[in-house]
Formats: C-alpha cells, sequence, structure tokens
C-alpha cells in the first residue's frame, strides 16, 4: 500500500493495538473518507449525510442497526456528528457488539465532543487529518520519493536549507495562493474550487447543527477574523464592529476552532508582568481556504498581508507536525508590552525555542534572548524553511 499521508500507519495499525472505536475528525475535503475507504476497503461504508441511513441510526435500537450492518466486522460511520447524539450511536454498537470495529468521521468536534465525552469515555481514540502538509504535498506531486516532516528538526538543528532539483520556491508560492486542500492536485478550476468550500461547504455543518443562530454574523466574523491573521485578538473591538456582544464573538470563534478553521495560539509567560497576558493570535488550518474567503489569490510577494501568509503557513505546519508525530512542545508566541515580539516560541520541559518568521529575512528579538538567555532561536525565511 502507497503511503501519502502521514496519518496513514496510525490508522492501519489502531485494531491491531486497540479494541476502541476509531473517530477520525478533521474540516470538510480534508480527505477523511477517501483515507478510510482506502485503509479499510472491506469495511460496510456508511454515510449519514444520506437520509435513509440516518434515521436508522437516529433510532438508537440495536436491531434497527443490524439492518444495515449485515455481517460486517467492520463499518465506517461517515459524518457521524450529523446524528442527533453520535456518542450513544457508537456506544451502543460498541457495548452490543464486541466484536465489531468501529471507525467514525466527523467534521465537527465541537458537536461530537459536547455530546459524547461522557457516554463514549474509553470507548473512543481520536484522531486528527488536516489539510496536506507540505512534505505530503511534495510527495504527492513527485516532488520528493517519501514524506519528510522536518521542520522542528531544522529549527532545532538552525537548518539553513538545501538545494533540490525542483524549484521549491515555485512551490511555495503557489500554495501560499491556494493552500493545501488534497483535491486541489487534480482540480483545473482551484480557485472556484476554493470559493465554494468558503461560502458554502465551510458553514454547512456549523449551519446543520444550529451551532450559530446568524450566518451573516458569522461569515462576517470569519472574514474579518481571516483579515487579521497573526494578529493580537482584541474581543472588545470586534465585538463592536459586527454589533455583537463580547461572549457571542468569543463562543462563535470557538465554534470556528472546533471545527478546524482556524486555531488560536497564546502567548508565551513565565509570569513577567511585563508580558501580554491572555489575548490570543488567530490562524487559519489552510492558508488557500482564508484566501477564499477574503477573495484574494494574488501572488504573495505582491500583496502586503505576505508576510502574515507565510507566518500562517509555518505555524500550521509546525502543528500538524507536533499532532501527527505526538512531539512534545506547546506553540505560543512571546510578546512585550514595549512591542518586542517573537514569532513562535516551541517550548517543553527541556527547551525553550524562539522563532521568528520572516518571508526574506529578520533577526530575533534581543529582549527575548536576554530574558531568556538559554533558548535556542532561529530565524524561518522562504529560503530555508523546508
Amino acid at each position: 500500500m502507497e503511503i501519502n499521508r502521514i496519518l496513514e500507519k496510525q490508522l492501519k495499525n489502531h485494531f491491531t493495538k486497540y479494541k476502541q472505536a476509531v473517530v477520525l475528525l478533521g474540516a470538510r475535503q480534508v480527505g477523511k473518507s477517501t483515507l478510510l475507504k482506502r485503509l479499510f476497503p472491506k469495511a460496510n461504508y456508511l454515510l449519514l449525510d444520506l437520509e435513509k441511513i440516518r434515521s436508522v441510526f437516529e433510532s438508537y435500537n440495536l436491531d434497527t442497526y443490524k439492518t444495515v450492518l449485515a455481517e460486517q466486522k467492520q463499518i465506517i460511520l461517515d459524518e457521524v456528528h450529523l446524528l442527533s447524539n453520535p456518542g450513544r450511536a457508537i456506544k451502543i454498537l460498541y457495548d452490543l457488539l464486541p466484536d465489531l470495529q468501529i471507525i467514525a468521521t466527523g467534521s465537527s468536534s465541537f458537536h461530537i465532543k459536547n455530546k459524547t465525552s461522557e457516554s463514549l469515555a474509553g470507548r473512543k481514540i481520536e484522531y486528527y487529518l488536516y489539510p496536506l502538509t507540505f512534505g505530503e504535498y511534495l510527495f504527492q506531486i513527485g516532488s520528493e520519493k517519501q514524506i519528510d516532516s522536518p521542520f522542528i528538526q531544522n529549527i532545532k538543528n538552525n537548518y539553513k536549507g538545501k538545494e533540490r532539483f525542483y524549484n521549491i520556491q515555485e512551490l511555495l508560492n503557489h500554495i501560499l495562493s491556494i493552500g493545501l486542500y488534497p483535491n486541489l492536485i487534480n482540480i483545473t478550476e482551484k480557485k472556484a474550487y476554493l470559493s465554494e468550500l468558503s461560502s458554502s461547504a465551510v458553514f454547512k455543518d456549523i449551519i446543520e447543527l444550529n451551532l450559530i443562530e446568524n450566518k451573516a454574523k458569522g461569515s462576517e466574523l470569519l472574514k474579518l477574523l481571516a483579515y487579521q491573521i497573526g494578529n493580537l485578538v482584541n474581543y472588545e473591538e470586534i465585538s463592536s464592529k459586527l454589533s455583537l456582544d463580547r461572549r457571542t464573538v468569543e463562543r462563535y470563534i470557538e465554534i470556528f476552532e472546533q471545527s478546524y478553521l482556524l486555531y488560536r495560539v497564546y502567548p508565551y509567560s513565565n509570569n513577567d508582568r511585563k508580558e501580554i497576558g491572555k489575548a490570543p493570535k488567530i490562524y487559519f488550518w489552510d492558508i488557500g481556504l482564508r484566501n477564499a474567503i477574503i477573495n484574494n489569490f494574488d501572488e504573495v510577494k505582491i500583496r502586503p498581508d505576505g508576510g502574515a501568509i507565510f507566518e500562517n503557513f509555518i505555524i500550521s505546519e509546525i502543528k500538524k507536525e507536533i499532532d501527527y508525530l505526538n512531539l512534545d512542545y506547546k506553540v505560543n508566541y512571546w510578546r512585550l508590552q514595549s512591542g518586542s515580539e517573537v514569532d513562535l516560541v516551541l517550548s517543553n520541559n527541556h527547551e525553550l525555542i524562539g522563532c521568528e518568521i520572516k518571508l526574506t529575512k529578520g533577526e530575533i528579538s534581543s529582549a527575548f534572548t536576554t530574558r531568556y538567555p538559554n533558548a535556542k532561536t532561529h530565524v524561518i525565511t522562504s529560503t530555508n524553511f523546508y
């Protein structure tokens, strides 16, 4: 079997190690169904987006379930989040059919986690699938012979970049415009695909699950956040601009985060009062989707937000790498009230690494190195990032 996603080995070997159900979470169109169908070709595939199938599982009755299960030993419940209580359905199958191997996908962990955290305790193991990593992308387009995940190792080794037989700068500029959704590799009308994804599919789960009451305000908020990638989030300012109360703004952002559209990065601090407190920064899991939301696919070199786009790309790649490889690092930024800042701080119990992320060139804040003299530092640019 050809491996083209980092997560494949873990998923393929899951039932050799665990009895618990697989719950694969991630945004729409990141390749969850395609991956699982390829890894588990003999499983009974059940798409809960189909009313007939969904109505069966909404019965929460084992005898009714058996009408579609047949004698299968494995089942894939695709889009399980569409059930009113997905945890209850999986619990019935897990407890009453102990020989059945259960695999489920969901596009909105917000819904799943809030309705299954108790009932599925000890019965599931969650995995997360994101848009392609840069290494997965290079492999799938044939530029590399194997998938590599070198970002953190390169940072630790103060990597300077290396020569390649292909034009990595051209590929970087391409994905900084359209992003890393898997379907884009084989689609001609890439911008049209992303525009459709941003205008309809993005909100499909959120609206269907009644998570956001006001779609218009939700769209406005998402667009505002897309313009602010890499900036500190001011909830009061956003609340005022959109005429939404602060609690609603924070709840909507949490829903976007739990639906794998974006994520927040919080400040690193050693409790010094001069360091900024709780204000996060917002980044998108896929920069192409972000560009579609603001309807701007211009090349990075001619746009004023080029540096922020590259920063978003690097931090997302590092977060994917940490998750897929189960690495022990926290991801933060660092900033003083005076304005001194470091774009990325990686830390664990053993080391502290400060990184400045710039398209062309940059340097680490002297305030950071003074405050943390034992920290490693690295400047990440478009010429040494991979």
